[in-house]
């Protein structure tokens, strides 16, 4: 509002008192001047009044000067700031940073508390402002907090916001590395947990086939099959043996009719001597 005024060419009515005229003179230039004043006056007063919310005029409408409306409205606004200093004193003193949450930005919400601070006019030296800062980091950045208070050199508050800055940034490359080579860990043990699982899956099935329920060719025992039959070497042996006697018996068979047909041509030779 105050601004407005000013734009207005009306602020200086915020303080001045009217001109006093008196009943006995009659010069033109100075009621003329007291006219000007007064509807200056009255403007300012009701520029005020039309930026006040609809309770606070109801209040403040009867009042007849511009002086008046504006003290008693700083008046009533002064006691709010003064409270309202308390209160910004109180955040201040109470704001914790937490691991949960970017540094940078409660660094900012920080700073916006200093600010207020000043605004108020509660100056703060730097270095307090620095101190104070590097007081309410968070318990994650407990080396760091003790890496800057055994700093003998002394930095300002921007320097301080930069090398906050340099190491969030640089904690955040680490996390992701390790992160990184975490779930590459996390694949080689998932895919060798699924490698076992598939060799113990593949067993039980194989232990699992049904049953053959007919007898087999090579022993005639019922429920397996002649392929894994335990006597089967064995008979295949003895098969071997039976092929063996059977041509042996077909060898001396054999030789057994060519001897008999030798001795039935030389017999023939005998009782024939000049035939064939």
């Amino acid at each position: 509002m105050l601004f407005y005024l000013t734009t207005l060419a009306l602020a200086k009515f915020l303080k001045e008192d009217p001109p006093t005229v008196d009943e006995e003179e009659q010069d033109t230039q100075k009621t003329a001047a007291v006219d000007a004043w007064n509807h200056s006056d009255f403007l300012c007063k009701n520029y005020i009044l039309n930026g006040l919310d609809n309770a606070l005029y109801n209040v403040y409408f009867q009042v007849k000067m511009t002086k008046e409306l504006w003290e008693s409205l700083d008046k009533k606004y002064r006691s709010e700031d003064a409270g309202l200093k308390k209160f910004i004193v109180g955040r201040f003193l109470d704001f914790k940073m937490i691991d949960s949450k970017s540094i940078m930005a409660q660094v900012q919400e920080l700073q916006v508390i200093l600010q207020e601070i000043h605004s108020e006019g509660m100056n703060l030296s730097d270095s307090f402002q620095v101190a104070a800062m590097i007081e309410k980091l968070s318990p994650m950045w407990k080396d760091f907090k003790n890496y800057l208070k055994h700093k003998r050199k002394e930095m300002n508050l921007e320097n301080l916001i930069v090398r906050l800055r340099i190491e969030e940034d640089n904690r955040a490359s680490e996390r992701k590395a390790g992160k990184s080579n975490f779930e590459a860990r996390a694949n080689l043990v998932e895919q060798n947990t699924s490698k076992k699982r598939e060799h113990q899956g593949n067993g039980p099935k194989k232990g699992k086939a049904k049953k053959f329920k007919g007898n087999c060719y090579n022993c005639g025992k019922p429920n397996h099959l002649a392929r894994d039959c335990r006597e089967k070497k064995g008979n295949q042996k003895n098969s071997r043996d039976q092929a063996n006697i059977t041509e042996d018996e077909k060898l001396s068979n054999n030789m057994s009719d060519l001897m008999l047909s030798a001795v039935v041509f030389e017999a023939n030779l005998v009782d024939n001597p000049k035939e064939w």
